[in-house]
């Protein structure tokens, strides 16, 4: 897992705190470790995150964190889930190509994106961006 400070994606292990000012968009990437396809994909998130330090871009392995994100039922990836201070702006699996996500924060920063739709049980919404939030705040252990 990581979040974006000072134009560099962070990774839990690296022992740096999130800066105080919260991101426009949060974009979170839920993927695991074993996927080769996350792994390739990787870079090119990381390079939308240096090209948008307005925004907090978070690396999630779902089975490290599934007590976190266990609402989502992550079918295939890369799954993302995009939101702003309180809201649900997309969840879904992206085609993994640079112009995929340009185009989707695009469409979120203008207001664009149509109405999520997702499998996440209305209940549950609020504690699964809280934990997403938190998760990118948090500092490394140890």
């Amino acid at each position: 897992m990581g979040l974006l400070q000072n134009g560099r994606l962070m990774n839990v292990d690296d022992h740096h705190a999130v800066p105080p000012t919260p991101p426009a968009l949060l974009v979170a990437c839920l993927c695991a470790r074993w996927c080769d396809l996350c792994g390739s994909y990787r870079q090119t998130f990381d390079a939308a995150a240096a090209r948008h330090p307005q925004h907090g871009f978070v690396w999630i392995d779902i089975e490290d964190e599934a007590d976190r994100v266990h609402a989502i039922d992550v079918e295939n990836f890369p799954t993302l889930l995009l939101t702003d201070s309180d809201r649900l702006l997309f969840l879904g699996v992206l085609t993994p190509h640079a112009h995929t996500l340009e185009r989707l924060l695009r469409e979120a920063a203008d207001g664009a994106l149509p109405a999520p739709t997702h499998d996440v049980d209305d209940a549950e919404l609020p504690g699964l961006l809280a934990a997403v939030r938190e998760l990118a705040r948090r500092p490394s252990p140890g």
